[in-house]
């Protein structure tokens, strides 16, 4: 993100946000464009995920999306910055940043990253973090009860648990 930001380029830093909301949020890109500040709900910590089908959602139903310390940090920041936009203003002012991404990924090397991949970031982080797969099927938005999360992240908790075993030791360090 600070290699998007740093680019120099007039969205640079909206682009860099956008991938931190993507990344702490797990949205859709659709959804993500859609977000106002008056889905931002800041006394109960939670973004309010409007479905629109024809916005990019996969269906028409609201879920509530926590809002984890990062994301808060992130939103608090923005809305400091334009205190003065209406609740009905969209929280990011960029749209997509592949552009942004694709170079910033060519800088440091590493494989091609897409609006997605930082969905899966998100899911991927939480369940390493210890949040359950069906919870976090829910905040993803998938309506079948963790079956999609579970196909897909299920290795995450063994290979977690693994990598942490090794941590543990008896002997004086």
């Amino acid at each position: 993100m600070q290699t998007i930001e740093k680019a120099g380029g007039r969205f640079s830093r909206d682009c860099a946000d956008l991938v931190r909301f993507l990344a702490f949020g797990g949205f859709r890109l659709g959804e993500a464009k859609n977000i106002t500040w008056s889905d931002c709900d800041f006394a109960r910590e939670e973004i309010i995920v409007r479905g629109d089908p024809d916005e990019g959602t996969k269906n028409s139903e609201v879920r509530r999306v926590p809002m984890i310390g990062e994301m808060r940090q992130l939103l608090e920041r923005l809305r400091n910055e334009r205190p003065d936009e209406p609740a009905t203003s969209s929280v990011m002012r960029v749209g997509e940043c592949q552009k942004a991404t694709d170079a910033a990924a060519r800088k440091v090397s590493v494989a091609h990253l897409t609006h997605h991949d930082l969905r899966h970031l998100f899911a991927t982080r939480c369940i390493e973090s210890g949040v359950d797969i069906p919870t976090v099927s829910r905040w993803l938005g998938h309506k079948d009860g963790g079956a999609l999360a579970m196909k897909v992240y299920g290795h995450l908790p063994n290979q977690h648990s693994s990598s942490m075993a090794k941590l543990v030791k008896f002997a004086p360090t």
